[in-house]
């Protein structure tokens, strides 16, 4: 049986999703682009390099902030596909370099157009992650838009049920 329902009417809203390399990242990624899709929004993906810790050489160290932009900008061109397959459009990608908490603050003050983020909770017994923990304890008066936390252990099919 065909479904006839019309797509949603496009809302502007912005799904901000901070790529990581956690698996609990698939969770909040899925979670956006399902509410991205069910609600006229569109998903946008952040990825942020950190700088290398030791830089002896100039010239080593450029070559590997050069490498690392790269992996990134591979990496959100492969999420892209995902993305486009989930939500029904391609996803507006950032790219920042430096500590990652900062650069989420920056991004979300300077685009206007972001108005959600998503972050998954980490598995581990250690706790949610730097990020969960950051910004929904100091830092949660930085943020201008609503945070919402996906646990990272929910299924693809729990993830489909609740958006």
């Amino acid at each position: 049986m065909e479904d006839r329902r019309k797509p949603p009417a496009k809302t502007g809203r912005t799904f901000l999703v901070v790529v990581d390399d956690s698996e609990e990242m698939q969770a909040a990624l899925r979670y956006a682009c399902r509410r991205a899709r069910n609600t006229g929004g569109r998903v946008a993906l952040l990825r942020v390099i950190e700088p290398p810790e030791f830089q002896h050489f100039a010239a080593i160290g450029n070559l590997m902030q050069a490498e690392a932009r790269q992996a990134a900008e591979d990496l959100l061109h492969r999420l892209a596909e995902t993305v486009n397959e989930t939500s029904g459009e391609f996803p507006i990608l950032y790219v920042r370099e430096g500590e990652p908490r900062a650069q989420l603050l920056k991004l979300i003050d300077e685009e206007s157009s972001i108005s959600i983020l998503v972050l998954a909770a980490g598995t581990d017994p250690e706790g949610p992650g730097p990020l969960c923990q950051a910004l929904t304890g100091r830092y949660v008066n930085r943020l201008r838009i609503p945070l919402t936390i996906v646990p990272g252990s929910l299924t693809r099919e729990a993830i489909d049920a609740l958006s």
